[in-house]
């Protein structure tokens, strides 16, 4: 007996030396084999390859200071640990990524604590009000879900919460966990990328002036040099020509993308040709076309107008290149309100906001990360669009609501409706069409249709057919215009509407679509990932309530005792044996 537990004694030492070594071992070989296991199903932890490489290249420190600290609700704990996790994960790829957590609400001096929330709101961090339940009734609270990224002296906010119009507010907060990923690492490129690729707005065929764009021209300026160009005819104005006389000449587009927005007259057949060629050669094109002209303008000194066809001279191009863009109006219950005159309190006109039918609120509920968890949109006078076989991947990203209806050109447009409940029958075409996304090789529009002499021309260097390529059509040329103020003169941010004092998506859609467009990192994919909202049955949970207080409380307690119990009867029995 004496010996057996000397044996025992001996094999239970060297199991622990043996321990102890692998785990020395194991220690070394980690600190020069970097590696980590995402267990999760949906790999809620993993970075995307495009995120990686982005941490690889940082060279200097960028700093989060991160103003989600303190005593809140659940939900903002949960996406307040879920930024924390997610900065930790960059940070184990690249030391430079620091971080704080900040308590605004901490600063004991209300002044200095105002001062410093009138500061965070000018930086550019929206505030959120919650109402906080507490055993006295409910209470007020002001957080500032975002933080304030540098970077080599440059500084950026970054908004962690997404607001989304018509969401619940538990899946707001998943979808902006969802795509903590995305914005920060779209923050820290913003601030660390060098030499910026270049996209033109084409001008001279009476599209979008500079106010009316002011505000998406600033957005776009954070990715882009952004230039306005006219075409006019000038075969150079798209793309750069290199002839030699012993070799072929060689086309190089000098933008990465270009914008056409809402065009009213006419382009020529040298500038389409000349658009046209800049595709053939790669280029990528967001389209913003109104087929229908009509203006809200036209309805100021008058109840009535009528919309009509937008010639441009753009449907035999677009429809080669797979869309028809189709000249009728979507009339929408999901509609925008405005102001209109209702009747006079005194010598006071009496305003009421009434939901206008031509201006459909667009909700995205396509699975591309163009749109993904995209905050609904606003649209003025937009027409449905058709897409056409020819070989070209299709994806539709937008559509009307269930209740839409189409009317055709001409379309009378009547103030009148707005004094009328809208009739559900008439609402029968629903989820039209309004923007679309090709991607895939085009074909010409000008194959058959030139002389030898110009298609075989060196100088022309004319393409039948389209490198790998894509572009975005979309049927309103009015959702990427911003609002102007007129008492006060200057444009609103895009997206914003002015009499119902709500923000919608219209910015990010147009910044989603360009990076898209021109995204060769990859990252604008990591906003399609999706993490599962594993939500609790609140109504079980209120009927099982003291069930399951007693299995969580008094379970454990249990098996630990079972288990001690058995392990002491084991023990007994192997040395009375």
């Amino acid at each position: 007996m004496e010996n057996k537990k000397r044996n025992l004694k001996r094999n239970n030492i060297i199991q622990i030396v043996y321990s102890l070594i692998i785990l020395v071992l194991l220690n070394i070989i980690g600190s020069y084999v970097y590696t980590r296991f995402d267990l999760t199903a949906e790999k809620r932890y993993s970075l995307s390859p495009a995120t990686k490489n982005l941490l690889k290249n940082l060279d200097d420190i960028v700093y989060f200071k991160v103003y989600l600290d303190g005593e809140f609700p659940a939900g903002f704990k949960r996406l307040s640990n879920a930024t924390k996790e997610i900065l930790d994960e960059f940070r184990a790829y690249n030391s430079n990524i620091q971080y704080e957590f900040v308590n605004p609400n901490a600063i004991a001096d209300k002044k200095q604590r105002n001062d410093l929330y009138k500061l965070l709101v000018e930086k550019g961090i929206q505030p959120t009000n919650l109402q906080v339940k507490e055993k006295g009734g409910t209470t007020q609270q002001i957080i500032f879900p975002g933080a304030e990224v540098t970077y080599k002296a440059r500084s950026m906010p970054l908004q962690l919460l997404k607001n989304q119009m018509g969401i619940e507010s538990e899946s707001v907060l998943n979808n902006s966990i969802q795509a903590l990923e995305y914005n920060i690492s779209n923050t820290i490129r913003k601030l660390s990328v060098g030499s910026k690729p270049s996209i033109a707005i084409i001008d001279g065929h009476g599209e979008l002036g500079k106010y009316q764009m002011f505000d998406i021209t600033s957005a776009l300026s954070e990715y882009y040099q952004v230039e306005r160009v006219r075409i006019d005819g000038q075969i150079n104005a798209l793309t750069e020509r290199q002839i030699s006389d012993s070799t072929a000449t060689k086309i190089k587009n000098k933008y990465k993308a270009i914008i056409i927005a809402k065009p009213d007259s006419a382009f020529s057949e040298k500038d389409k040709f000349i658009i046209d060629q800049y595709i053939m050669y790669g280029g990528k094109v967001l389209w913003l076309i109104d087929p229908v002209l009509a203006s809200m303008d036209s309805l100021k000194g008058s109840a009535q107008t009528v919309g009509i066809t937008n010639e441009i001279n753009l449907t035999d191009q677009l429809y080669r290149y797979g869309v028809r863009l189709n000249t009728n109006l979507i009339m929408d219950i999901a509609a925008l309100p405005i102001p209109i005159v209702t009747g006079k309190v005194g010598n006071q006109p009496q305003t009421s906001l009434l939901p206008w039918y031509f201006f459909p609120i667009i909700t995205p509920t396509a699975n591309h990360p163009i749109v993904k968890n995209l905050n609904a949109l606003k649209t003025e006078f937009v027409s449905s669009i058709d897409t056409i076989e020819n070989g070209v991947k299709k994806t539709i990203l937008l559509t009307s609501s269930k209740y839409s209806r189409l009317v055709n050109t001409p379309v009378i447009i009547d103030l009148g409706i707005l004094r009328k409940e809208p009739e559900e029958r008439l609402f029968n075409k629903p989820f039209q069409t309004i923007a679309v996304l090709l991607e895939g090789e085009f074909q010409s529009n000008y194959v058959h249709r030139l002389t030898s002499e110009i298609s075989q021309s060196d100088k022309i260097a004319f393409l039948e057919k389209s490198k790998p390529t894509s572009m975005i059509v979309v049927s309103d040329g009015d959702m990427i215009k911003s609002q102007y103020h007129y008492a006060k003169g200057y444009p609103l941010p895009l997206g914003y509407d002015q009499y119902t004092g709500q923000m919608f998506g219209n910015k990010e859609f147009i910044l989603n679509c360009m990076n898209y467009l021109c995204d060769d990192s990859g990252l604008i994919t990591v906003r399609s990932r999706e993490l599962k909202l594993r939500m609790l049955d609140k109504t079980k949970i209120a009927e099982s309530k003291l069930n399951l207080q007693l299995i969580n409380v008094l379970l454990p307690v249990f098996l630990i005792i079972l288990i001690g119990l058995l392990m002491s009867y084991f023990r007994k029995r192997k040395y009375t044996a």
